[in-house]
């Protein structure tokens, strides 16, 4: 199973995104959607799970958005937090095998006592000299990995 991760669109889903999301088996949003649109294209790529962060406010599609959510995928569960400073839970008690998490729009993953934390990078407007980015989870029969996938040169 192939899971698409992205993040921090503010607005923008770029071409380049929906090319690398083509073809996988879910898709997972960590927030600051910007615009219902975003939602619904990649919706039609592939089942989404979606968070807001801390831009999506005013308009009722961005009120409907948990602001955590947890999702199993290939016998794995995926915990969403728009930012990592807000995690609320202790992630190996609840029995999480990776949190996905954006906000500083900086591409991240490391494994931590057998938990992954991936942070895909921002998708979105580019801000300050951050790399364009998002990112692919990998569910195997021996676990789950993680790959940065850039989206467009520096």
């Amino acid at each position: 199973m192939i899971v698409g991760v992205i993040s921090d669109t503010h607005g923008l889903l770029r071409p380049e995104a929906i090319e690398a999301l083509r073809g996988v088996d879910h898709i997972l949003h960590a927030g600051d959607v910007g615009k219902f649109s975003i939602l619904d294209s990649l919706s039609s790529i592939a089942p989404l799970t979606a968070i807001r962060g801390n831009i999506d406010k005013g308009p009722e599609w961005a009120q409907r958005l948990p602001a955590t959510t947890a999702v199993e995928l290939g016998g794995h569960w995926f915990y969403l937090v728009h930012a990592i400073e807000d995690l609320d839970l202790d992630p190996a008690t609840a029995g999480m095998s990776a949190i996905i998490y954006g906000h500083s729009h900086k591409p991240f993953q490391a494994v931590k006592q057998n938990l992954l934390y991936l942070n895909p990078g921002s998708a979105g407007p580019r801000r300050f000299s951050l790399p364009i980015t998002l990112a692919k989870v990998y569910i195997s029969a021996t676990g789950i990995r993680a790959e940065i996938i850039p989206l467009i040169s520096p």
